[in-house]
């Protein structure tokens, strides 16, 4: 962790597209690459996506195109690492743009820094998640909970991150077998609760967790008629 806080902007931007979603990562990439930006967290929900990273098998999604199009889910080649992932409504989405330099620069740190993250947000919500040894994702008992897939370019800027499953419908599941994973199923906090959870809790924890696992000391909060996708 930085010696020194270091301010972190987070725009809540609702409903965004995948294709408008990685348009604007690339954006902020690029300026927070040039230091025009400090570092910033994207929180956000897609409509029914899938979504292939650089190690995706096709034959992982399970519907033809044919069904998918009937079910409204676009497929989209994501840019990231790890397999086949399934984005919808009801699923928290965070994308961070942070600049690891200069003690940060480590792939598989972060990466388990997200995970870190992600069992705090649960514990707030009274559920004990954990790692799977070998695996990149958040499980709840046998079911996963949350994905991640990350985005590390020159200068180490970060984007992608992490998918948490919050009030997600998890029957669209059933279209891909996610990450490539056979021999587990899928969770959601309001499935394992057994109640509804509000998203903007969600959230709030997120942000206060991130700031606390990242070295941010303080969060400026953007909301969503301020921070539209464009």
């Amino acid at each position: 962790m930085s010696s020194a806080p270091r301010p972190l902007e987070v725009r809540r931007l609702g409903a965004v597209g995948y294709g408008d979603a990685l348009a604007l990562q690339a954006e902020l990439v690029r300026e927070r690459r040039a230091g025009n930006i400090p570092d910033t967290l994207l929180l956000l929900e897609h409509p029914h996506v899938i979504t292939l990273g650089s190690g995706a098998h096709e034959e992982n999604i399970l519907f033809t195109p044919e069904e998918c199009a009937a079910e409204g889910i676009e497929i989209f080649e994501a840019g990231r690492g790890g397999d086949v992932t399934y984005h919808g409504p009801g699923q928290l989405v965070g994308y961070p743009i942070l600049d690891l330099k200069p003690d940060r620069c480590d792939v598989h740190a972060y990466l388990r820094d997200l995970e870190k993250m992600l069992i705090l947000v649960l514990a707030d919500f009274d559920l004990a998640a954990r790692r799977l040894d070998g695996l990149t994702g958040v499980w709840v008992g046998d079911l996963k909970l949350a994905a991640i897939g990350v985005r590390v370019s020159s200068g180490w800027i970060t984007s992608h991150g992490f998918a948490l499953n919050v009030g997600t419908d998890l029957r669209f599941f059933g279209s891909i077998i996610p990450c490539g994973i056979r021999d587990h199923g899928v969770g959601s906090v309001e499935s394992v609760l057994g109640r509804a959870v509000e998203m903007a809790e969600v959230q709030s924890s997120v942000v206060e967790r991130f700031c606390e696992l990242f070295g941010a000391s303080t969060a400026a909060l953007i909301p969503r008629e301020a921070s539209g996708p464009g």
